[in-house]
């Protein structure tokens, strides 16, 4: 089992290998966007019962809409029968529910479903769970140099001001502390346009599972993976226990 006392704060998650997963088994590929969503059931409410504070997933990108229409049109009708169907858990269980991406763009009918959902879990304390839909990196950290942009032409804000943490502001995230750790499955060494700003210092685990096949045992081990890694930002391994040393020792170090 991992420490309870080291978790990480916030868990990002690539969704990746429903489409390999039906095709191993001569399924459709939908069958195993449906068998994935079982995966973000049983991962939410393991977050939940460990502690983590922040999870989100990689939903749907940017990128997705380039696929099949039947299968966007599936993953769009999927989303609205789980968002639905989940409902209740994430109210009783105090999970608020969130989105980040160009949400506008979605159906009609799963973006009704999406801001019912949002609206309903909003007062949640317990856990915030984030879904990245229509969602690309790029596009994020685009969208909020044009907000910075209108501004600068409002006059509001001059260049000179602008600082990481204006951009951090900028960004669909604002309110959110970075991923501490980032989850990809499927064996693929990518970042696929994910929270390209947010995740500078994040500690990444990769693992040959598919999606539909990770499930809460394979989670803890990427915690506990985790939970052996010393996250330097930038310092080295000295400075790092000099600076959790007492405020008196590291004084007099200092001397």
């Amino acid at each position: 089992m991992f420490d309870p006392d080291n978790l990480p704060r916030h868990i990002a998650i690539i969704m990746d290998g429903n489409g390999r997963w039906a095709k191993y088994r001569g399924l459709d590929r939908v069958r195993g966007h449906k068998m994935g969503t079982e995966s973000v059931r049983e991962i939410v409410r393991a977050s939940r019962e460990i502690g983590i504070s922040w999870l989100t997933l990689y939903a749907f990108s940017e990128e997705n809409w380039g696929r099949s229409r039947y299968e966007v049109r599936a993953l769009m009708n999927l989303l609205k029968h789980f968002l639905k169907s989940e409902m209740s858990e994430l109210q009783e269980n105090g999970i608020r529910l969130r989105a980040i991406g160009r949400t506008e763009k979605l159906p009609a009918g799963t973006r009704k479903t999406l801001n019912e959902v949002i609206e309903y879990t909003a007062h949640n304390q317990g856990m915030t769970l984030t879904l990245a839909l229509s969602y690309g990196g790029r596009q994020e950290i685009l969208d909020a140099f044009r907000f910075m942009c209108s501004q600068v032409e409002q006059g509001t804000l001059s260049p000179s001001e602008i600082t990481e943490e204006t951009i951090s502001r900028s960004l669909y995230t604002s309110d959110m502390p970075d991923p501490d750790l980032l989850i990809r499955t499927s064996g693929e060494h990518r970042i696929s346009n994910f929270l390209l700003w947010q995740i500078a210092y994040t500690e990444i685990y990769v693992t040959p599972t598919l999606w539909p096949d990770f499930r809460k045992e394979a989670y803890y081990l990427a915690i506990k993976d985790y939970q052996k890694r010393e996250r330097r930002f930038g310092v080295t391994s000295e400075q790092l226990r000099e600076s959790q040393l007492p405020k008196d020792v590291r004084e007099t170090i200092d001397k």
